[in-house]
């Protein structure tokens, strides 16, 4: 079965062609700046997708994917393009090379990716946008809820905001 874009969108394209999300991070200070260097390229975006997500992820030198985090609802898959970023999980740090591709299914174990190496890494990331998600971040005083207009929603672990109190 062949499928086409809506005539506003473009049938095809080069990945690295996509712009950049406008913002950076969503995540509040001070946990920012752990993901500076982190450039997403939202590529499902582009093609209207709802079901998931897909996004080019460029990891410069001394960047992070995420927070240590996990989904209580959505999956997430990562495939290495390029480079060799270090992956965190409860098993300990692992050194991926491209080509190589992890899983993490919802209520799993906590992850993120690092790039501790002097060259930039690029990985495909792609998850679900199952409603009703939420992450929790077990090395931080933070949690997030993903609202109905598919918006993250970012609260300390106690639930008030951050800035607050």
């Amino acid at each position: 079965m062949t499928t086409t874009a809506p005539a506003s969108r473009a049938a095809a394209i080069l990945a690295a062609d996509a712009p950049p999300r406008a913002t950076a991070s969503g995540y509040p200070a001070p946990f920012a700046a752990r993901v500076q260097g982190r450039v997403k390229r939202s590529l499902g975006d582009l093609f209207g997708l709802r079901n998931f997500g897909v996004n080019l992820t460029l990891l410069r030198p001394g960047s992070a994917s995420a927070l240590h985090h996990v989904h209580s609802r959505q999956d997430e898959f990562i495939y290495v393009i390029e480079g060799e970023p270090t992956l965190f999980t409860d098993a300990g740090p692992m050194r991926l090379r491209p080509g190589m591709v992890a899983g993490f299914p919802a209520g799993g174990t906590a992850h993120h990716l690092e790039n501790r190496t002097d060259n930039d890494c690029v990985i495909l990331e792609i998850g679900d946008r199952t409603a009703g998600d939420t992450g929790s971040y077990p090395d931080d005083d933070l949690q997030a809820v993903l609202d109905a207009d598919g918006r993250w929603r970012f609260a300390r672990k106690d639930g008030t905001p951050h800035g607050a109190g």
